[in-house]
């Protein structure tokens, strides 16, 4: 991308930097926390949030930060950074090379810029609002795919109900929908950067947090993707029950998801 503005320069750096602390602890005997979520949090989150912190605050120092480890750094009331160090914690924690980071800019209530990378395979997804969305600095677009080539990734949050959705699509609709298969990476921000570069064609997310998808959410749609609520009204972020999609058979995975949640009485 030409002419990044400052903002997007620095998330990359942040990125780029918090992302060789990761590269330093994956596949080592990192000691591993759990949360009073059951959620894990290791070393690594706590020393790459403060990287992206600190490069953040240092250029922008009157910018509030919303963080996975650290919670919220209240000072503007217009710029919030939402930043999660590693999204797939389990599976870092685990030597399974499937996470990222995740930055986004969030202004006035509008996502305007995101960063996802995965220090393992050196992928810097970027995007900023009106200019498109980029994978190592090269514009990418969803794909032209319909069902019958397609991939369903889910993420979900951990009520009950989440749960219950996330399993009931991920084992009905590739029965409606002749071709799709589904996938359950562990890592948001992955589900949706892929997609925005074409690699998957639907992405059912389910009461995720706002750091987990905001950087994902803005490179979807500059890549020419399509997001809505599940019953296909407009969605707005921080919401965080969606369907993003290259938009190619989003009507008739809305309708199809109704059928199934009025089966199951959700």
């Amino acid at each position: 991308m030409e002419n990044k503005s400052k903002e997007l320069e620095v998330a990359i750096r942040a990125a780029l930097e918090a992302g060789k602390i990761l590269e330093k602890y994956f596949e080592t005997e990192i000691l591993k926390e759990f949360k009073e979520d059951k959620s894990i949090v290791t070393k690594a989150d706590q020393e790459a949030e403060e990287v992206i912190k600190k490069n953040i605050l240092d250029v922008f120092p009157t910018h509030s930060i919303l963080g996975e480890e650290t919670g919220h750094t209240q000072n503007s009331l217009v710029y919030t950074w939402h930043v999660d160090p590693i999204d797939g914690t389990r599976n870092f924690a685990n030597g399974l090379p499937v996470f990222a980071l995740s930055i986004a800019l969030e202004y006035e209530n509008n996502i305007i810029i995101g960063v996802v990378y995965n220090p393992i395979t050196k992928s810097l997804f970027y995007a900023e609002v009106g200019k498109g969305a980029y994978l190592n600095d090269k514009k990418i677009n969803v794909s032209k795919d319909d069902s019958t080539r397609a991939i369903l990734v889910s993420g979900k949050g951990r009520s009950a109900e989440d749960r219950k959705l996330s399993r009931l699509l991920m084992h009905n609709l590739p029965g409606a929908f002749s071709g799709l298969t589904v996938r359950d990476l562990g890592c948001c921000a992955l589900d949706l950067a892929i997609l925005a570069r074409g690699g998957f064609e639907v992405s059912v997310e389910l009461g995720l947090i706002g750091h987990d998808f905001a950087a994902g959410v803005l490179l979807v749609q500059e890549a020419g993707g399509t997001i809505t609520k599940l019953d296909g009204s407009k969605w707005k972020f921080p919401e965080n029950e969606f369907i993003a999609s290259n938009g190619v058979f989003h009507d008739a995975l809305i309708e199809e998801i109704k059928k199934q949640k009025e089966k199951m009485s959700i």
